[in-house]
């Protein structure tokens, strides 16, 4: 997956959790879907970017699963 899928698959779940909160009565469990997802997203387009900086393959780079990202320190 390049950066362009990631950074259209995190505008996709932006777009996603901005209807749910504009919906009135957001389903609590899909927003905490959402955010995990979100966050999982981001730290693989980081991991990305930081490779390439690093002058290693960014395609290298693997999603993690929801308890390591969620135990990162943002």
């Amino acid at each position: 997956m390049d950066d362009k899928v990631i950074s259209s698959r995190i505008g996709e779940l932006i777009d996603e959790e901005h209807q749910l909160e504009r919906g009135g009565r957001p389903d609590p469990k899909r927003l905490e879907d959402l955010e995990i997802e979100l966050d999982r997203c981001w730290n693989l387009l980081r991991q990305r970017r930081a490779r390439r900086a690093a002058g290693e393959d960014p395609d290298v780079a693997q999603v993690r699963s929801s308890d390591v990202v969620e135990r990162c320190l943002q």
